[in-house]
């Protein structure tokens, strides 16, 4: 192995660990407190028990939306945090990792906006008596416009569109190439649009099965990552139309 070849492994395995690291510790808060919530709420989801929405109350469901965020949509940018990092390293670039975290950091933070926004629709559901303590939809028609929203968009072109631009991350990094940190942080947001574009209504869904349903997140989580990185090649159409009728179906049942 050369010296270029073992740097670039270094660098890869630094950033691999990062991103882990950050997943695992996001799962780590997540999972407890979806756990305790569908058992004794006297545990790590205790401060859900109140319906005041006062400020620390509003702080720390922000927090669980920006975890929650992270844990699911940071395994799914690995692959283009990634190769951005190893086409640093190959420019010459010494901080690879730094300017890989920072891309990744760009990505979080359009999740962080979607996270502030999550909020502001939960209020409005709980608000309007739509949303049960447990943090789901309440009403089976809402629960079914959500699932049906949810595939109807698998299939529109926009969602094909931004699809294909979060499984091609060569195309994307030569596209949307920028220099230094500023620029690292820029494509990161830039990627994190396109993956926000891809599967905005997917994380609804998180309404319509319960927002802290642990076995709903994780199906999501893999759902993402699997559609972001199976090798479906011409067939990414035929994917999105397939999920999206089970989705549709699955509103229709929802409605029985």
């Amino acid at each position: 192995m050369t010296l270029l070849e073992r740097v670039l492994d270094r660098d890869r395995l630094i950033v691999l660990a990062g991103l882990a690291g950050a997943t695992l510790l996001a799962w780590a808060w997540i999972a407890p407190m979806a756990t305790d919530m569908y058992g004794s709420m006297s545990g790590p989801s205790a401060w859900m028990m109140t319906p005041v929405w006062d400020a620390s109350h509003v702080v720390l469901l922000f927090a669980m939306w920006v975890t929650m965020m992270t844990g699911m949509m940071l395994p799914s940018a690995a692959p283009t945090v990634l190769l951005y990092a190893a086409i640093v390293r190959q420019a010459e670039e010494a901080a690879a990792s730094i300017r890989a975290y920072t891309f990744a950091a760009g990505y979080l933070v359009v999740w962080t906006m979607f996270a502030a926004v999550a909020v502001v629709v939960q209020r409005v559901l709980a608000g309007q008596l739509l949303l049960s303590p447990m943090m789901e939809l309440s009403s089976r028609r809402a629960s079914a416009g959500v699932l049906a929203l949810a595939g109807l968009y698998q299939l529109t072109p926009f969602k094909r569109a931004c699809l294909s631009v979060c499984r091609s991350p060569a195309s994307f990094v030569a596209i949307h190439w920028r220099n230094g940190e500023a620029g690292a942080l820029r494509m990161g947001a830039a990627h994190g649009l396109y993956c926000l574009g891809c599967c905005w209504a997917l994380m609804l869904v998180l309404f319509a099965g319960g927002v802290m349903h642990l076995p709903t997140i994780a199906l999501l989580t893999v759902f993402v990552l699997l559609e972001k990185v199976l090798p479906l090649g011409r067939h990414t159409s035929s994917f999105t139309w397939t999920t999206g009728s089970a989705l549709l179906a699955l509103a229709i049942w929802q409605l029985r």
